[in-house]
């Protein structure tokens, strides 16, 4: 029997496989456009540091730069705040389309910012601005991919429908380090330095306006359209977030701290790390980033349909119990300096990193209902995001200068994964409940 994106076709009507098949499609490449946008960002931080935050210290020029990166997540809960409740309104479609437009007009302006030798402290300040229109748009993003996903699976293939955004997350900064590898092992130095660095944004334009086509021509999800048509659509959906499910966007917070902070250190960080830290080559670090992104994405589906298997909280213990017990080690085999033992750890971490990502969208959407879980979910992961994980490159790079310690960026690792592994304790798997 066909099947469409693992739902067998004798099971759904043929024209709702087919916008089943077009919404994942166009859901999971609309999220590619955003992450290739946000991640490139951190890939070139080395080399954005020198043009906006000229220092004689190039830790302190560093720090500057992750300081900014982090700046653009403390945007993303004003921006779930905005779109979270928008989207429980008027639907999930509009959101996803606001979105990416926002996320294409940030990178358009960081790649065309002078530098700060041309218009001295304007420049910085120019970054900021367009960092938090990213970090806005990406507080959009996620509450919305992530419910548009779930709300289209059938009960029991949530857990793989969802994890398909992470997927295209995983793709979007796969793209990125793709571009990024490629500008950075094809250019000069001087030429990458000069100008190289700005290709990798003004191409976000492109990939921003394919997103764009690709959700104006989505249908909103079954859900969402059943509750406006029996009139269940939340007026005050901020309100009765608050005073309906306040407990589960704390645990929505507490899921997302070690998800967010081993995400955000796997695969943004290390790659500076390796260079300024470990002192490898920049094409190396990239190198190895795209080979353990590449590993990633493919097992995320795979995983995902293992917890519409066994359920999502096995897994998404196992991986707080490997970052917590693995990091230190892995961090230290790294810090060897041959490529091996560069990539191996990565690969191992990023094992682990795909035990919550695959299942962590569909773990949070079964939490909240469809009244609110565009807003819930918004809110809950993003405040989680912006506190823990947008800040984990540059309190990483601080404890490294504060202490000396080039293992130090693991403490803050191992007790982001106990605080949420205890928060997963008191969750209720509802992988077999249907969505209310």
């Amino acid at each position: 029997m066909s099947t469409v994106l693992g739902v067998n076709a004798g099971d759904v009507p043929l024209q709702q496989g087919r916008a089943v098949r077009k919404a994942i499609i166009a859901g999971s490449i609309g999220n590619v456009m955003e992450w290739y946008d946000w991640s490139i960002y951190g890939f070139f931080a080395s080399v954005i540091s020198k043009h906006f935050f000229p220092s004689q210290d190039p830790v302190a020029s560093l720090l500057s730069t992750f300081l900014v990166f982090a700046l653009g997540f403390v945007m993303r809960p004003l921006g779930s705040l905005v779109f979270g409740p928008y989207g429980d309104r008027v639907g999930r479609r509009k959101a996803l389309a606001l979105a990416v437009i926002l996320m294409a007009i940030g990178t358009f302006v960081i790649g065309v910012i002078p530098t700060y030798e041309q218009i001295g402290v304007a420049a910085p300040i120019l970054l900021v601005i367009a960092r938090l229109i990213q970090g806005f748009s990406a507080g959009a993003e996620w509450g919305s991919s992530t419910s548009f996903l779930v709300e289209y699976a059938p009960r029991n293939r949530r857990g793989f429908y969802g994890s398909w955004q992470q997927f295209s997350t995983g793709a979007g900064l796969l793209s990125g380090s793709l571009v990024s590898t490629l500008l950075i092992l094809s250019l000069p130095a001087t030429a990458l330095e000069s100008w190289g660095w700005r290709v990798a944004f003004l191409i976000g334009i492109v990939l921003g306006l394919v997103g764009l086509y690709l959700r104006m021509k989505m249908e909103d999800t079954p859900k969402f359209i059943q509750a406006e048509q029996m009139e269940n659509v939340a007026k005050q959906p901020l309100k009765e977030m608050v005073t309906k499910h306040p407990l589960q966007v704390l645990q929505a917070i507490g899921f997302t701290i070690s998800w967010t902070v081993s995400y955000y250190i796997t695969f943004t960080y290390l790659p500076t790390y390796v260079k300024t830290v470990v002192h490898m080559s920049f094409g190396a670090a990239m190198l190895s980033n795209v080979i353990i992104l590449t590993f990633f994405i493919l097992l995320i589906p795979f995983v995902g349909a293992l917890s519409d298997k066994i359920g999502r909280k096995p897994l998404l213990l196992l991986s707080c119990a490997g970052f917590a017990i693995l990091s230190y080690p892995m961090f230290l085999l790294i810090n060897r300096g041959s490529f091996f033992m560069i990539l191996l750890p990565q690969l191992i971490l990023a094992l682990f990193e795909s035990f919550f990502a695959a299942p962590g969208p569909a773990a949070l959407a079964e939490i909240f209902p469809t009244r609110v879980r565009n807003s819930s979910l918004s809110v809950g992961y993003n405040i989680g995001v912006a506190l823990f994980g947008g800040t984990a490159p540059f309190i990483a790079t601080y404890l490294i200068s504060v202490s000396g310690n080039k293992l130090s960026p693991t403490w803050y690792v191992v007790i982001c994964a106990v605080i949420t592994f205890l928060v997963l304790l008191g969750l209720k798997d509802r992988y077999r409940e249907e969505l209310n």
